[in-house]
């Protein structure tokens, strides 16, 4: 059965670049976007991240939580992190359990080929651990501060 808003988000336990566990239920009482996106490095993974680090100060400065959330092992995600100066934590989901029960995981397809990836799925939770808000197969240019202003933070 699908993810609907209202639903208790799935808690989860990943490592950030550093190797430290980061739990969903440890922002209990804060607004957190989650966004799953394929790959470290790859453009359009690139520009959604630094829209993510433009927004960031907005975001702080409603006490909302960001987290990033791919496949990609965590030294990825540190040098991907540093190279871009990001702000916030990427958390590595190499086996896509997390993913996969965010409905974000799954077979895709690319010029023809077919193979299992992360879709560009984003969703915002709120401070009592219940799904607000879900954005599927989003844009990533301008997609951190379309949700600042769909959550009235603009």
């Amino acid at each position: 059965m699908a993810l609907q808003i209202g639903d208790r988000a799935p808690d989860f336990n990943l490592p950030d670049g550093e190797g430290n566990l980061v739990k969903l239920s440890d922002f209990q009482g804060k607004r957190v976007i989650l966004y799953f996106y394929p790959r470290d490095n790859t453009p359009g993974c690139t520009k959604e991240a630094c829209g993510f680090r433009e927004a960031y100060p907005s975001y702080q400065a409603h006490d909302v939580i960001v987290l990033g959330i791919s496949t990609d092992d965590a030294k990825s995600h540190s040098k991907f992190s540093t190279k871009f100066n990001l702000p916030f934590p990427l958390l590595s989901d190499q086996d896509g359990q997390v993913s996969t029960a965010y409905e974000s995981y799954g077979l895709k397809k690319f010029m023809g080929k077919e193979y299992m990836g992360i879709s560009r799925n984003t969703f915002v939770i709120d401070p009592t651990g219940k799904i607000e808000k879900i954005y599927l197969k989003v844009k990533p240019e301008q997609h951190a501060a379309a949700i600042l202003a769909d959550l009235g933070l603009a």
